[in-house]
């Protein structure tokens, strides 16, 4: 019998990529948020100062 409760390799392994896609995905929109004026992540309430000290805020391209 099993222990449903503990998850299983593959479980871990697909949440792990999951994460990490999500981590890109954030770096991505971050730096693509940063390339707008100021005016613009104003009237859509964001800061610039913020972006920038959120994790992954560097834009690669």
């Amino acid at each position: 019998m099993t222990n449903r409760s503990k998850k299983g390799m593959l479980h871990n392994a697909f949440d792990a990529v999951v994460n990490a896609r999500a981590r890109q995905v954030s770096a991505y929109v971050n730096g693509a948020l940063l390339m707008l004026d100021d005016d613009t992540l104003k009237a859509h309430g964001y800061d610039r100062a913020e972006l920038r000290r959120r994790p992954g805020a560097v834009y690669p391209f």
